[in-house]
């Protein structure tokens, strides 16, 4: 792929050399540079990938994008405003933005992310749809299990999950979205038809250093969602509201004990299952305790916004009606081995 499609939608500030040449590979690890890639320096939490950039070069690097002040001695060289935004963003033109072919959807929040993804891979599965599922403990491209090393994988390893995902016919992808992930930009270049927030407590400090600066990051997430997306909050966690309060997406919350758009009570939760009223309609569930009654609303929640839009994809070609939804999210297992 030539150098200038993978700088499309980038905010390039300068260029040096020509960018008319062919890219084998893009590269954020100098020790990984082979003949033909482009390496992208990019400012991590611990490392700066602008010290490495001589070693990029001797490893046969063509081209060096960076957002230094500093211009590296290289003949081709694209400043850009944030290298970290600029990864993704290339990462995404160079597998074709994977991401617009499917609807994607993403989960933070502290607790009950992984739980809720996977319900809801579980719960498109089982209502005929082929989906993604990437996440702490798995990936998945339709049945088909992937190894996950991270909640959220780096922005090049993304872009490729998604790529893989809708070339096998994924309709669907629910990636959870941790705060490293924002703050890091490991999800720049990536198109959410909606976003899920769970809950916030004081996790995670260690990265943040700060609660507000952990709360704004997944506030971030929330403020970069395209206004043809959704953007659904748990109207009981205290800073439910404070996320939905500069994004441009459809607006919605789930809850508990407060009114909002989605709204679950439970009747009885016992040893056997939750039953729930859910929308005013009565259910049970496999799964058990109070942090489920918030993941499966959350995740019916998600269905409903999902099946209120017109459809993208061939199959199923119906509009899925509430009552299946209900009745596939009370035979679903849950993630397996999480209790939260």
């Amino acid at each position: 792929m030539l150098l200038t499609h993978l700088l499309q939608n980038l905010q390039v500030l300068e260029t040096q050399g020509s960018t008319d040449i062919e890219i084998g590979q893009i590269r954020f690890d100098s020790r990984a540079v082979q003949p033909g890639d482009v390496f992208v320096a990019v400012r991590g939490a611990g490392v700066d990938g602008h010290q490495f950039i001589d070693t990029a070069i001797e490893m046969g690097a063509v081209a060096i994008v960076y957002s230094d002040r500093v211009t590296p001695s290289h003949p081709v060289t694209i400043q850009v405003a944030d290298s970290a935004e600029a990864l993704g963003q290339m990462a995404s033109n160079y597998f074709g933005n994977p991401s617009k072919e499917i609807e994607l959807v993403g989960i933070t929040g502290t607790n009950g992310k992984t739980t809720t993804a996977t319900l809801l891979w579980q719960l498109f599965t089982a209502l005929g749809y082929k989906c993604g599922l990437i996440g702490t403990v798995e990936n998945r491209v339709g049945e088909e299990v992937i190894p996950s090393t991270h909640t959220t994988p780096d922005a090049v390893r993304v872009h490729e999950l998604l790529r893989k995902m809708a070339d096998a016919a994924c309709s669907q992808v629910f990636m959870e979205v941790s705060s490293h992930a924002v703050h890091q930009r490991r999800i720049a270049g990536a198109t959410f038809a909606g976003g899920v927030f769970t809950n916030l407590t004081h996790d995670h400090l260690d990265y943040h250093k700060t609660y507000a600066e952990y709360r704004d990051a997944k506030k971030k997430f929330f403020d970069d969602l395209p206004k043809t997306a959704f953007a659904l909050t748990n109207a009981d966690d205290k800073n439910g509201l404070l996320m939905l309060q500069n994004t441009k997406a459809q607006k919605a919350t789930y809850s508990l004990k407060k009114p909002a758009d989605f709204k679950a009570k439970i009747i009885e939760n016992s040893l056997e299952g939750l039953h729930l009223e859910l929308d005013g309609a009565q259910m049970h569930a496999r799964m058990i305790g109070e942090f489920n009654a918030y993941n499966l609303t959350a995740a019916y929640g998600v269905a409903m916004l999902l099946e209120s839009k017109p459809r993208r994809f061939s199959k199923p070609t119906r509009f899925i009606e509430r009552e299946e939804i209900l009745t596939a999210l009370s035979n679903l297992p849950g993630a397996e081995g999480r209790f939260d």
